[in-house]
């Protein structure tokens, strides 16, 4: 403890007012003895902000900082993530691991604010927030020195930190029958741990707090139309909005008719198979939208170089390398790819899904002089005979060679 005293001088945490949180909160300031700065970053989490600053000033906190990043979280990591079509494992749209490098670039721009030489988080040894938050620290402040209780106190479980808390009267309105844990901002909801741990179980409705079930979703379906402009969702039926705005009014029509609930297995950084279940209802709208647009307006081989590319940068935010220098390169070739992407997508929604149901753009592609089964003028269909031979002619090589080998071989 007194090496801890004398390396560590102020530190700032990244606070939310649950129970690791609280419970850290009381920890670092026994172990450290120094100044700590509670921090709580807004990402649409809707939270009772007035609380949670009263719950870490009583809870021994020197300083409580809330920092509003609700717009920037939307317009620099959640649409360029739509752009470069980011899905982990065909089925995730990252909402959680879009908010830990803005989360972890507030802790790192507090500390340099508040003088503090250490962050401190609370995320588990097992999961990938730990990763997320410290790649972006480490990145953005290459001297800040990180703590991480969780790998470094001897509690194990959420009992433990019970158990603390009743060893020294903090207050906490979680409770020991929690069924799940949850993370919440304005891209999404999600729900892990506790009884979702059984992958076999089906999750309650009352679990679900952005979109209502499919069965209870109205009989009549809605379709919208959203506008594009280079690659990013600027309008909704018309009506311009900025990126907040516009996703939390996507996310109000999806969650109507019970659009983008996810039940996921996942592979987690470390090695680890984790269930969890999401819910992301505008964020799917302005995805499913947005390929829509681009199915009319990219050509077909640069959109083969983003698909080929959009793997890696899934991975990339998925394991907290926002900041690294490919990522870097990744979003700038999204951007050039994506200054053609350029049109309105028509959508329709209903009873849980979100389907495609017209696309058109000033400057498309797409030609119907040219796509047409009906009678033209421009395209020569004899021209295929040639093109059709010419791409058979290796397969015809390959197939005479295999004939010479079976009957050597005889």
């Amino acid at each position: 403890m007194a090496d801890a005293r004398r390396t560590i001088n102020k530190i700032v945490l990244a606070y939310s007012g649950g129970l690791d949180t609280s419970v850290i909160l009381h920890w670092l300031k026994a172990k450290y003895d120094c100044p700590v700065v509670a921090l709580c970053v807004d990402v649409g989490q809707q939270e009772d902000f007035a609380a949670v600053e009263q719950k870490a000033l009583r809870s021994g906190a020197d300083k409580f900082v809330l920092a509003d990043c609700k717009a920037e979280f939307v317009k620099d990591f959640v649409f360029p993530a739509i752009k470069g079509k980011a899905i982990y494992e065909d089925y995730y749209l990252l909402g959680t691991s879009l908010a830990r490098p803005i989360i972890a670039k507030a802790l790192v721009e507090t500390a340099r604010r508040e003088g503090c030489d250490a962050i401190a988080h609370g995320a588990t040894g097992k999961g990938n927030d730990q990763v997320r938050f410290e790649l972006t620290a480490y990145t953005l402040m290459p001297e800040i020195k990180v703590i991480a209780p969780w790998r470094d106190w001897d509690m194990k479980s959420r009992e433990d930190l019970f158990n603390y808390c009743d060893k020294y009267n903090i207050t906490v309105t979680s409770t020991r029958q929690k069924p799940y844990s949850m993370d919440h901002n304005v891209m999404h909801i999600s729900y892990e741990g506790g009884i979702l741990e059984d992958p076999w179980l089906t999750p309650t409705e009352d679990m679900f707090q952005m979109t209502v079930s499919a069965d209870k979703a109205p009989d009549e379906p809605r379709d919208i139309e959203i506008t594009y402009e280079k690659g990013i969702a600027v309008a909704v039926d018309g009506v311009r909005m900025a990126p907040l705005e516009l996703l939390q009014h996507c996310n109000k029509l999806g969650g109507e008719h019970g659009v983008g609930r996810v039940d996921l297995v996942e592979n987690r950084f470390v090695g680890i198979k984790s269930r969890g279940v999401y819910e992301t209802p505008g964020a799917e709208i302005l995805h499913h939208g947005h390929r829509a647009v681009e199915s009319i307006t990219l050509d077909r081989e640069v959109k083969r170089l983003r698909d080929a590319n959009s793997a890696k940068f899934t991975e990339l935010v998925y394991y907290g390398f926002w900041y690294s220098p490919e990522m870097q390169h990744l979003l700038k070739l999204n951007d050039d790819v994506q200054e053609i992407v350029n049109g309105v997508a028509k959508l329709r929604l209903f009873k849980g899904s979100c389907r495609v149901i017209g696309r058109k753009a000033k400057y498309p592609l797409y030609n119907q002089q040219y796509s047409t089964f009906e009678a033209d003028n421009v395209y020569n269909q004899a021209d295929a005979d040639g093109f059709i031979k010419l791409h058979a002619l290796r397969l015809k090589l390959h197939s005479l060679r295999e004939r010479k080998i079976a009957a050597d071989g005889n």
